[in-house]
């Protein structure tokens, strides 16, 4: 009896399962499709039996209901995380209708730091076009394929602006309107400044027209240069005159110069030739004159208002012709003052009065010696082509004339000193296309704290000519000359450059041999023959002139085609000068010369020119040792000596 309880209370006892004994009872658990009849347990079976049995059950009903619950949280957290994906994906494709908000919070130890969010109301930019103010009406907003997006949002802007401005409106609202443009990103427009008025021009504007000009100024207290000539504050019956001569539009040295003469301020001017230098210092001179009193016979006496000195009588003529066409409505009388012509009629006609005189150097001092004239009221000063009077020798010639004048009228030295408005001061002007250092010590002395205004670079020819260098033997220079004045036409004139009165009877007589119409300018001519050369080539009766450098400074003869240098010159300077007879007044032009071996002094210097000018150098050039070195920087080198074992040979 005590043997079968033990066996009874060791099988009551709870019994471990193994995970997969576990797992197999409770599939074995699961209901089928037609589970068996239970079948009726034998009669024989003990009541402890029945009891384990009913205990196995109960433990089987305990894992099926853990393994549901289990089952749910899983299926549970899978739904959870497929909403939040589905949430996510609806916000990223349709936005989210919750309301944002924003809070920042700041604390007084720690420094602010800006939010780059901001919330749909937080927008306040608005679209210009009335018509897309409206969310209704989204027909036409597309682009264009192909294009890029900004631009055509910039051109649709640009053109929204115009129609802006084409309404009924007063002059006020109109510049209020182009003030407050902008462009479709919300940006104001800033526009050209030719698109601008004077007063509507900011510093960065005044500099980027400089820069469109190349002009440079070096100087103090500078004014606005002018745009056009309305612009220029000379008078109506100045830009009348101007209208009549035909100036359209006036150059980059005109535009920066009048305004400087206008207020009486010393300049030194550097420009390019044939770029308009005359008309620079003639227009502010003459604005200058219509200002003082008209000369009388008592005041004839005192002779001129103003001085031009000028190298060469062509030149000074030429200014002579300049200067009465732009006074033709201020009734002011011009004298010029030249060689080659009767001292004593010039000094007559002196005496009669007139407001300006024109001169060369050495017969205005002759003039000043024998007391023909005087310049006791001569106030303003022009030293046009000053470097060539250097080069001249009339260095102490021009100094003996600003010397005569009356030096109680000079401006102070100090630049800061306020001038008397009731006291007239000399103005002195100097032009020139280049400035070497004798020309600068000349102003440094009678110049009173000048304004240099430099168009281009200093010394350059203009970019209209068109640089031809050819390297050819002496023997050759002729054919290539027949040749060059063959392609020419009979309806184009070209100016032939010489360095000798020799060479330039010479040349004009083989020239004259091939059929052309030619004629000859050099110093061994009288002065009535000079101007009947210069007269006949101007009105086309000859369509060759031969001639040396009296010729090459200043001069202006319109539509010249084409300049020769069959002797090159001595100096790059020179040279500059002999090809600015072409490419004037905005017309293109050639220039060619024959380079020989002779010479090698211009090498160097003619070699940088060309490279800077983006003109071709020959390869001959390009090679030779005296185009790599400035004259006179590396000595000669001793001759090798022979060596004595073959001197006898």
């Amino acid at each position: 009896m005590m043997m079968k309880r033990s066996l009874e209370l060791e099988e009551a006892r709870p019994v471990y399962l193994s995970p997969e004994k576990r797992q197999r009872l409770a599939l074995e658990s699961l209901p089928r499709a037609a589970p068996p009849l239970p079948t009726p347990k034998p009669a024989r079976e003990s009541s402890s039996s029945s009891h384990r049995d009913s205990f196995r059950h109960r433990d089987r009903e305990e894992k099926r209901g853990s393994f549901r619950h289990r089952d749910r949280e899983e299926k549970d957290v899978l739904e959870k995380t497929a909403e939040k994906l589905r949430e996510t994906i609806r916000e990223q494709y349709l936005g989210s209708n919750k309301t944002k908000t924003r809070t920042v919070s700041m604390k007084l130890s720690a420094k602010f730091r800006f939010s780059f969010d901001w919330e749909n109301t937080d927008d306040t930019s608005c679209d210009t076009n009335a018509l897309h103010q409206s969310p209704l009406l989204l027909y036409g907003r597309g682009f264009l394929a192909g294009i890029d997006r900004r631009e055509q949002k910039k051109a649709a802007a640009q053109k929204e602006n115009r129609v802006e401005l084409r309404r009924d409106t007063s002059p006020e609202e109109s510049t209020k309107k182009k003030a407050e443009m902008r462009d479709s990103f919300g940006m104001r427009v800033d526009r050209h400044w030719t698109d601008k008025a004077a007063e509507e021009m900011t510093e960065r504007d005044w500099r980027i027209f400089r820069e469109d000009f190349n002009i440079s100024y070096k100087g103090s207290r500078l004014p606005r240069p002018m745009r056009d000539w309305k612009e220029s504050k000379l008078g109506a019956r100045l830009l009348r005159a101007i209208d009549k001569v035909g100036y359209k539009k006036p150059s980059p040295i005109q535009m920066a110069t009048i305004p400087l003469g206008l207020q009486q301020r010393d300049v030194i001017g550097v420009a390019e030739t044939g770029s308009g230098k005359t008309a620079a210092f003639v227009l502010p001179m003459l604005s200058y004159i219509s200002r003082l009193p008209p000369i009388t016979d008592a005041e004839a006496a005192e002779d001129p208002y103003a001085l031009v000195m000028a190298p060469t009588r062509e030149l000074a003529q030429q200014i002579e012709r300049e200067t009465t066409k732009l006074s033709t409505y201020l009734g002011i009388k011009v004298v010029s003052i030249v060689g080659g012509q009767s001292i004593e009629e010039q000094g007559f006609k002196v005496r009669q009065g007139c407001e300006v005189v024109i001169a060369t150097p050495g017969r205005l001092l002759d003039c000043l010696e024998r007391r023909y004239i005087v310049l006791n009221q001569c106030n303003y000063v022009v030293l046009d082509e000053a470097d060539r009077m250097i080069d001249m020798g009339f260095e102490p010639q021009v100094a003996g004339v600003l010397d005569a004048m009356p030096s109680s009228n000079l401006k102070p030295q100090n630049a800061e000193e306020e001038l008397d408005e009731k006291k007239i001061y000399r103005t002195t002007y100097m032009f020139s296309a280049t400035m070497p250092p004798a020309v600068e010590r000349l102003a440094k002395k009678y110049l009173r704290n000048p304004v240099v205004v430099t168009i281009g670079t200093a010394g350059s020819a203009t970019g209209l000519v068109t640089q031809s260098v050819i390297m050819v033997k002496e023997s050759d220079k002729m054919p290539r000359l027949r040749k060059i004045m063959a392609d020419l036409g009979g309806d184009k004139t070209a100016v032939v450059f010489c360095n000798t009165k020799r060479s330039v009877d010479d040349r004009a007589k083989d020239l004259e041999r091939l059929g052309f119409r030619v004629t000859t300018l050099h110093g061994g001519k009288s002065q009535d023959q000079r101007e009947i050369s210069l007269d006949g080539f101007r009105n086309r009766r000859f369509n060759v002139l031969v001639a040396t450098d009296v010729a090459g400074r200043g001069i202006d003869i319109p539509d010249v085609a084409h300049v020769i240098n069959y002797e090159m010159p001595s100096s790059v300077d020179t040279y500059t000068h002999r090809i600015g007879r072409t490419g004037r007044a905005g017309k293109k032009g050639l220039a060619t010369s024959f380079l020989t071996l002779e010479d090698r002094d211009i090498f160097f210097d003619l070699k940088q020119m060309l490279v800077q000018s983006n003109s071709s150098v020959p390869p001959e050039l390009a090679r030779h040792d005296a185009s790599k070195f400035k004259p006179g920087s590396i000595p000669d080198r001793p001759p090798k000596r022979c060596d004595t074992k073959y001197a006898s040979h």
